[in-house]
C-alpha cells in the first residue's frame, strides 16, 4: 500500500512539474515571436533610451542622496535619569542608517555608489560613534572593570562595529545573501534605547566618576591623533600636485564626519559630567575644546583642494588638521587636570 501511495505521489509531481515546464515553454514561444515582431529602429532608439535614462537617473539621484548634516544642534532628550550621550549616539545612528539612507553600502547601480562625500562623511562618523561605544561597554557602563558587561552595550557595540560598506550581496563574506551594514545599525539603534530606558528604570548602570570621563578623553585624544597623521601624511606625499587631487576629498569628509561624531559625544558628555566638570574646573577650556572641534567639523568648502603650503589655491586638509590638532591639546589638557 505505502508502495503504491509513493508511486501515485510521484506521478503527481512528475504531472506538475510537466505542466509548469509546458507553459514556461509556450510563454518562451510568445515572448520570442513578441520580440520578432519589433523593428529594427525600435531597437536602436531603446539601445540609446537606456544609457541616457540611466544616466540621468543616476544624476537626479546623486543630488538627492547627497547629504552631509554636520547640525551641531542636536539635543534628543534622553529619558528621566537617562544618559544624554547615549540618546546622542542613537539619535545619530538612527538619523544616518535609517532617516537619511546609508549610502556607505550602495551597489553600482544606486546613485550613492557615485558620490564619495556623503558615504565618507558617514563613514568617518560612525567610526567615531563605534569606538565610543566600546568604551561605553568597557568603561561607563560597568562599576568596575570585574564587574559584568552589560548586554545591550555588548550587543549595540558588536553591531555598530560591522562594516559600513557591506551590502545584501557581499561575495568577500559570504556567497550567499548577507545581512547589510544598515540592518546592524538599526539594531544597534534599540539595544541604545533599551539600555538607556534601563538605566532611567534603575537597572542598569552608567559610571559617572572621573577616572571613566579621563579614560573616554583619552580615547578620543588618541583616535583625533591618528586622523592627525593621516592627514599630515597625505599633504606631505601629495599636495600642490599640478592635476587634480581626487583623494583630497575623500580623506576630508571622512575626517569630518569623525569629528562631528566627537563633538556631539563631548557635548553630550558635558551634561552627563557636570559635577565632574565643575569640580575641576574645566568649563572655560571645555568650551575652548568644543569650539575646536566646532570648527573642524563645521568646515565645508564649495571644492576640497590641497594645494601648496605656501601656493595660492588653498589647503583645506592643513586647515582641517590645525582644528584637529588645537583640539587634541585641548583634550590633553583636560585629562592633565583630571589626573590631579
Amino acid at each position: 500500500m505505502a508502495h503504491e501511495i509513493w508511486l501515485w505521489f510521484k506521478e503527481q509531481v512528475s504531472r506538475a512539474f510537466g505542466a509548469i515546464g509546458g507553459s514556461f515553454k509556450k510563454l518562451w514561444r510568445w515572448f520570442m515571436g513578441w520580440l520578432s515582431t519589433i523593428s529594427g529602429s525600435t531597437w536602436r532608439k531603446v539601445a540609446l533610451a537606456l544609457p541616457v535614462a540611466f544616466f540621468v537617473y543616476i544624476l537626479i539621484g546623486m543630488m538627492v542622496a547627497h547629504r552631509v548634516d554636520d547640525t551641531t544642534a542636536v539635543a534628543p532628550k534622553p529619558p528621566a535619569g537617562g544618559s544624554h550621550v547615549v540618546a546622542v549616539v542613537s539619535h545619530l545612528v538612527r538619523r544616518e542608517a535609517i532617516d537619511h539612507n546609508w549610502t556607505a553600502n550602495d551597489p553600482v547601480f544606486l546613485p550613492g555608489w557615485w558620490i564619495d562625500n556623503t558615504p565618507n562623511f558617514q563613514k568617518g562618523m560612525m567610526g567615531a560613534l563605534s569606538r565610543f561605544t566600546f568604551e561605553l561597554r568597557d568603561q561607563l557602563g560597568r562599576t568596575r572593570g570585574s564587574s559584568a558587561v552589560d548586554e545591550n552595550l555588548q550587543k549595540a557595540a558588536g553591531d555598530l562595529s560591522k562594516e559600513p560598506d557591506r551590502w545584501v550581496i557581499d561575495f568577500s563574506t559570504s556567497l550567499l545573501p548577507t545581512t547589510p551594514s544598515h540592518t546592524y545599525y538599526k539594531e544597534a539603534v534599540k539595544q541604545l534605547d533599551a539600555y538607556n530606558a534601563r538605566l532611567a528604570s534603575g537597572d542598569a548602570v552608567f559610571e559617572r566618576r572621573a577616572d571613566n570621563f579621563l579614560a573616554t578623553i583619552d580615547r578620543i585624544a588618541l583616535d583625533l591623533g591618528a586622523s592627525s597623521a593621516a592627514l599630515e601624511q597625505y599633504v606631505g606625499e601629495n599636495s600642490g600636485g599640478v592635476l587634480p587631487d581626487f583623494g583630497a576629498d575623500d580623506l576630508f569628509y571622512q575626517v569630518k564626519g569623525q569629528v562631528y561624531g566627537y563633538l556631539m559625544i563631548l557635548k553630550a558628555m558635558r551634561q552627563d559630567f557636570p559635577n565632574v566638570i565643575e569640580s575641576r574646573e574645566l568649563g572655560p577650556l571645555y568650551d575652548e575644546l568644543i569650539a575646536s572641534l566646532t570648527a573642524a567639523a563645521t568646515l565645508d568648502p564649495v571644492l576640497v583642494t590641497n594645494g601648496a603650503a605656501d601656493g595660492f589655491i588653498a589647503n583645506h586638509l592643513s586647515v582641517q588638521g590645525f582644528y584637529l590638532l588645537r583640539a587634541r591639546t585641548q583634550l590633553r589638557e583636560v585629562g592633565n587636570i583630571l589626573l590631579k
